[in-house]
């Protein structure tokens, strides 16, 4: 019996020894993975977990893989394999988060924005919440209901240089509010930059409006504006489903703006090659008057020139009939895996990380808007300018169809092709719908 007791506590001394050299494990404590992409917002990521375990005891590893290309490839690797984490984004069009939903990786969010009269739901704005809904006879065959929840939302609009405007003569106070307005100032441009502006000054190598119309998806959203403005959202599905063609006179009127705009001074040179990053620099650098870029741009205009004078503006509307669309929306979203054993504890990480305060300490680290309304009271003027225009905001994500990418590369090329003064608003129409006819007619082989 001595023997064994001595063996004993040989055994139990032996165990303290181990546990001592082992490495100290959190006991009792709920752990929560999030998967994201978004490096300019990992700082403040981690300050918001550390905040969140000192208030609900629960840990929370955000774990950034960056680029976006790598983290989409991670995200769907993970699907393929049923390992996602408790919480991830989805990059992709609608059908890409469809697609997730509908292989069971994205938990049904509608019950929590529900409760309590709708308390969490009616936090957000709701064309950010937009981008995480399905309808009710949504064309993706997706349950009805809200399967993600916005952490920032995102409007594309046009800015404008107030110093520049001051040294053309213009009202810094009154951007152009009207096509025609916008054309006389191009005017303005052109004749500063042969030495005779309206102030008496000489103003070589002024740009009118810069942006990364290179990538052609910015010159799309740019056109869509328009296109909502003249003929309303009605035509403009009317058009993607092939009841109207790119002919019809309000589409040629759309592409006469580019034009138009090129002609009268107003586009920067070489606007068609250039990238966003030399567009933001021509801005922030007081080399541009006008800017058509996102609400991201305000953190990366205030790392070039934390000086720069400059206000937010939606692009000026070329017809009364119809109210002017911005492209806009939820710009980032979390879900939480279907799969997950955390799923409650996920929700709640979610409901606590999209509060007023939270949404206000990330918009003032990282200067993106926030998703919830009621914190935009707390976030610098200029990103206030850009939520203010959240109810003119419209995005593909949320029309329930889309148009062929093969039409869509043909309408925004063409565009840089009248820009250049290669074609015509005509000729590139006809030429679209041609593509437009020979998809159609493709489609319907395939039914």
């Amino acid at each position: 019996m001595f023997k064994l007791r001595i063996a004993i506590s040989t055994l139990l001394i032996g165990f303290a020894l181990f546990a001592g050299c082992a490495p100290k494990q959190e006991t009792g404590k709920q752990v929560i993975t999030i998967w994201h992409w978004m490096t300019d917002r990992e700082p403040a990521f981690q300050e918001l977990a550390k905040r969140y375990e000192a208030k609900a005891g629960v840990k929370v590893n955000f774990e950034l893989y960056a680029p976006s290309d790598a983290y989409s490839q991670k995200v769907r690797a993970a699907a393929q394999g049923e390992n996602l984490p408790d919480i991830f984004g989805i990059l992709g069009e609608k059908r890409d988060f469809a697609s997730f939903i509908k292989a069971g990786h994205i938990f049904n969010l509608t019950p929590y924005m529900e409760a309590n009269n709708a308390e969490w739901k009616s936090s957000f704005f709701g064309k950010a919440l937009a981008v995480n809904e399905f309808n009710e006879g949504n064309s993706y065959g997706v349950k009805p209901g809200t399967y993600g929840a916005p952490i920032d939302i995102m409007t594309i609009q046009m800015l404008y240089n107030k110093n520049l405007f001051r040294q053309l003569g213009l009202n810094p106070r009154k951007p152009p509010v009207t096509f025609e307005e916008l054309l006389d100032i191009g005017k303005k441009i052109s004749a500063a930059n042969r030495g005779g502006s309206a102030s008496g000054g000489k103003q070589s190598g002024m740009q009118g409006l810069v942006s990364g119309w290179a990538e052609v998806w910015m010159i799309d959203c740019f056109a869509n504006n328009y296109a909502f403005n003249i003929m309303g959202k009605d035509k403009v599905l009317a058009t993607i489903k092939g009841e109207v063609p790119y002919t019809d006179t309000d589409w040629i009127k759309v592409l006469t703006f580019f034009k138009q705009m090129q002609e009268s001074g107003v586009l920067a040179n070489g606007v068609v090659t250039m990238i966003n990053k030399t567009a933001e620099q021509l801005f922030a650098n007081d080399k541009a008057v006008f800017a058509f870029n996102g609400s991201w741009c305000v953190n990366v205009y205030k790392g070039m020139n934390p000086k720069l004078d400059y206000g937010a503006m939606l692009p000026p509307a070329a017809s009364e009939k119809f109210p002017m669309a911005i492209w806009g929306g939820a710009g980032s979203s979390f879900m939480v895996n279907e799969r997950s054993k955390n799923k409650e504890e996920a929700v709640k990480f979610l409901q606590w990380l999209t509060g007023a305060d939270q949404q206000a300490y990330l918009a003032q680290s990282t200067n993106n808007l926030p998703a919830n309304k009621n914190a935009t009271s707390k976030i610098p003027d200029i990103l206030a300018q850009f939520a203010d225009s959240m109810e003119n905001a419209t995005h593909p994500n949320v029309w329930g169809l889309s148009e062929f990418s093969v039409v869509i590369e043909a309408f925004d090329k063409g565009i840089q092709s009248i820009i250049i003064g290669e074609k015509t608003p005509e000729q590139v129409a006809l030429e679209v719908q041609r593509i437009k006819e020979r998809e159609l007619a493709k489609k319907r082989l395939v039914r």
